[in-house]
């Protein structure tokens, strides 16, 4: 057995950002997780972005909205979020009183450190008669300077819910604002942010890969950048991609988003082929560093010892926690599930 120092692994989190604590490698890390989660009164939560393993393990993988929605009517006592910092602070705003995990602390989100707080907040003030909605990919305190948060899968029936003479400011997400703005004839404020893993497709390698391909579809993520949603045969979603790759009738998609998302795609629909789209680098896929932080060994530490734990000011959270709940209810209202 691994000789185990609590003290100091206690005492890194800060600083590695998670558990550092050998595990015995005769352990059946599955099967201890699933003890755990029955012990604790666990649910894990997982983003579709997450390694096959961990999306294996979780009781839930969805995208931003259906992790919300998940996390708002959960009766567990703890919920463990396999994603990335900005999502294990959703479910902490909507579960206060519950304890709220993440593997990582340092699993972040290049979009959402793409809008400090201080600088959006000046930016707010610059158009005072603007209303502000806000990508879910985005850190609490900017949250908090919202009056709507939206993701993805809902933003178009949130967009719509505004009275079409409301000025709307859009962070942090320029691409996404972009499309949206396109979509709904909306003329929105957009911030200057964007997300690394959408933006360095290479439209170039994709177009080889047509060639090569030319019964695929390309199917892309609303964060892509403009001239590659231009050639998409489907934008949407991950939770839309995938349903899209179920209920179409072509056999062979390229995808442009995060890879994790193909493990799924491929349990739905095992007949079809699934090519990655290659970013700009010597990479053939593209994945997100900040997601694949986590790891089934450190979310079994996690669930374990209980730590790394969110935690929140009070005041913080219930700020943030308003536009959150008005985008839950506009979703319902729609009908829209993540």
């Amino acid at each position: 057995m691994p000789v185990i120092n609590m003290e100091s692994a206690w005492n890194n989190i800060e600083r590695v950002g998670y558990l550092d604590i050998e595990i015995d490698p005769a352990l059946d890390i599955f099967q201890e997780i699933e003890r755990l989660k029955k012990e604790k009164n666990a649910i894990i939560l997982a983003h579709y972005y997450q390694e096959p393993d961990i999306q294996d393990v979780a009781d839930y993988i969805g995208d931003s909205l259906g992790l919300a929605q998940q996390a708002e009517k959960t009766t567990a006592d703890m919920i463990v979020f396999a994603g990335v910092h900005f999502m294990a602070e959703t479910a902490k705003i909507l579960n206060p009183t519950k304890k709220v995990l993440l593997p990582d602390l340092k699993a972040g989100c290049s979009l959402a450190d793409s809008a400090p707080a201080d600088l959006f907040s000046a930016f707010k003030k610059q158009h005072p008669d603007h209303i502000v909605i806000s990508y879910i990919n985005c850190s609490a305190e900017i949250k908090a300077l919202s009056d709507i948060i939206c993701t993805s899968g809902n933003a178009e029936k949130i967009i719509e819910s505004v009275p079409v003479d409301q000025p709307i400011i859009f962070a942090p997400d320029k691409n996404l604002g972009a499309f949206l703005n396109k979509k709904t004839g909306r003329n929105m404020v957009l911030w200057n942010g964007a997300c690394m893993v959408h933006e360095i497709f290479s439209l170039e390698k994709i177009t080889r890969l047509k060639v090569r391909h030319p019964n695929a579809k390309l199917i892309a993520h609303p964060e892509c950048e403009d001239p590659l949603l231009r050639i998409a045969d489907f934008i949407g979603s991950t939770t839309q991609l995938l349903k899209y790759t179920q209920q179409d009738n072509a056999n062979e998609y390229i995808v442009a988003t995060e890879t994790g998302i193909l493990h799924q795609m491929q349990k739905a629909s095992p007949e079809k082929t699934f090519i990655p789209a290659p970013p700009d680098n010597s990479c053939a896929c593209n994945d997100c560093p900040h997601m694949k932080l986590n790891t089934l060994e450190k979310l079994y530490l996690c669930m374990k010892y209980e730590k790394p734990e969110i935690l929140m000011d009070e005041n913080l959270r219930l700020a943030a926690k308003k536009p959150i709940d008005r985008m839950l209810e506009i979703s319902r209202a729609a009908g829209l599930v993540g």
